[in-house]
């Protein structure tokens, strides 16, 4: 299973490369190569939104390492996509996001 999430955001350039740094600190964490992928933008309404996908490697030490410790949500879902909103904004992010397929 490979989670798939949609970020949204006003500012990408910005943002888009706080999440690359955000992303590659988890991989290090992870101790994982390629452990996600960041799909292309679209804009609309002033919005851009794009996906990012994180690998089957990662989730699991994501899962088994207790990162998600304190994540909210009754299922592990939402404490992921919880997780992962959270460990962005810890690095600068201010994206908007939303789970779209676990």
């Amino acid at each position: 299973m490979r989670p798939l999430f949609q970020l949204s955001t006003r500012r990408y350039d910005e943002e888009i490369e706080l999440i690359k740094k955000a992303m590659i600190d988890l991989e290090n964490k992870c101790n994982v190569r390629n452990g996600y992928e960041i799909g292309a933008p679209s804009r609309s309404a002033g919005w851009t939104f794009f996906n990012i996908q994180i690998s089957p490697e990662m989730l699991d030490v994501i899962e088994k390492s207790g990162m998600m410790e304190g994540a909210i949500g009754y299922r592990i879902e939402e404490q992921l996509k919880n997780f992962l909103g959270h460990f962005l904004e810890s690095h600068g992010s201010n994206v908007r996001i939303k789970k779209i397929d676990y």
